[in-house]
């Protein structure tokens, strides 16, 4: 009977070994979560014995148990380095609809712009809904797919043109107005606008005091044709005593805003409608000073980067300076962790005593943020596998030393 007890602590000793050993070797392996080798004692009885004097039989192994404690995460230069802080995996997918989870945040991009891990699993997040970058849908995961096209354009629609104009200025000794005779205005200005298909157009406004106090024409020209404001050749703007535009005279709105006349840009491009936001422009008595003047358009533009913020929202940035919501990282969690069925490639897959999957965005139910350019490395403390394995070794060599000890007896 000896040998038999002996026997179960060698082959327990030896699943510690190996436990330690496989903890060891991938102390540096990131996402990796320790084991440790747990054992019960084997106590079998029968009706004929006498249980306060019967002996044990030895020592079974009753699980590898994962600790997913977190670790450390080291800083990276690739914003597709992942790591979660807090509870959570990722949710990874392969070409066959297999679903994996992982802590391990090493990612790329493959030859189809799927972002994915080492083993070709694809990264799921949270498609957006409609145009915005806050709101996405939870109820279903997509894969991520950096667009292998340009950003598409889109046509100026709305300007916001902020001003001074010099309350001090006289009418302009030469009439009527012509955009080629600079005695003709007081002031003018440019920016570019684009139409629907991305090509850009200059565009110039001129600024024309009238005789009547507070009072100025404006007329807009693109690409040195005229556009007109209600059928007449310029817009009229007046101002109140204090220098504020006077909303709903002239032909500002009530909203402050002018609208021009459709023009068209040729080139198979829809017409542009134009409406300037004269809200904040002012006459003073200091110099003409252009203080704002912005467009909400722009043309294609290439992908240049991929930015990934702490709450998952994966951001595209294209060299026309716009940025695009593409989907939020999506982050699940199990009831018990450590019910999960290992499948190497530092992956678990979901398990019964696991428990369901529950899905979340990153910083709610309990789930961690993610870090952009991090990875997190390996759990396992080298200082402690080493103990534990120069006590694997004592237990292998004392229950070798009974089976000595048995057959010196026998």
């Amino acid at each position: 009977m000896p040998f038999n007890i002996a026997l179960s602590g060698l082959d327990a000793a030896s699943t510690d070994l190996q436990v330690t050993g496989h903890n060891i070797a991938n102390a540096a392996t990131n996402g990796f979560k320790q084991s440790r080798a747990e054992f019960a004692d084997i106590y079998a009885t029968s009706i004929q014995d006498v249980s306060a004097t019967s002996s044990g039989r030895g020592v079974k192994v009753t699980r590898v148990a994962q600790q997913f404690a977190q670790g450390n995460i080291d800083f990276t230069s690739n914003n597709l380095d992942l790591a979660v802080n807090g509870e959570g995996f990722f949710v990874l997918h392969d070409q066959s609809g297999n679903v994996s989870y992982s802590r391990a945040g090493a990612y790329g991009v493959d030859r189809d712009g799927y972002v994915v891990n080492h083993a070709g699993g694809r990264l799921q997040v949270f498609d957006p809904v409609g145009l915005g970058n806050d709101t996405f849908n939870t109820g279903s995961t997509s894969d991520l797919l950096l667009p292998a096209t340009s950003g598409a354009p889109a046509a100026t629609g709305r300007v916001v043109a902020s001003f001074n104009l010099s309350a001090a200025e006289s009418q302009p000794t030469v009439a009527p107005f012509d955009p080629l005779a600079s005695q003709s205005y007081n002031h003018s200005t440019s920016t570019t606008i684009y139409d629907s298909l991305g090509t850009s157009h200059v565009m110039t406004m001129y600024y024309v005091k009238t005789a009547a106090d507070g009072e100025w024409d404006t007329h807009t020209y693109v690409d040195g044709n005229a556009v007109t404001a209600g059928g007449g050749a310029s817009a009229r703007l007046t101002f109140d005593s204090a220098g504020a535009i006077q909303l709903g005279a002239g032909d500002v709105s009530a909203s402050g805003t002018v609208a021009w006349d459709s023009y068209a840009p040729g080139g198979g491009a829809a017409d542009i409608d134009l409406v300037f936001d004269y809200t904040t422009t002012t006459q003073y008595g200091t110099d003409f000073s252009v203080n704002n003047l912005t467009q909400d358009g722009y043309t294609a533009g290439q992908l240049s980067g991929v930015d990934i913020d702490n709450s998952g929202v994966v951001f595209t940035r294209f060299t026309n300076g716009q940025s695009t919501a593409i989907g939020k990282i999506a982050l699940a969690r199990f009831n018990n962790p450590q019910g999960l069925r290992q499948e190497g490639d530092s992956s678990w897959t979901e398990t019964f005593a696991s428990g369901d999957v529950q899905m979340g965005e990153p910083g709610n139910s309990n789930l961690g943020l993610v870090q952009s350019g991090g990875l997190e490395n390996s759990n396992v403390d080298l200082a402690e596998q080493l103990v534990n394995l120069i006590t694997a070794q004592r237990n292998f060599q004392a229950n070798a030393q009974v089976i000595t000890t048995a057959d010196t007896i026998t």
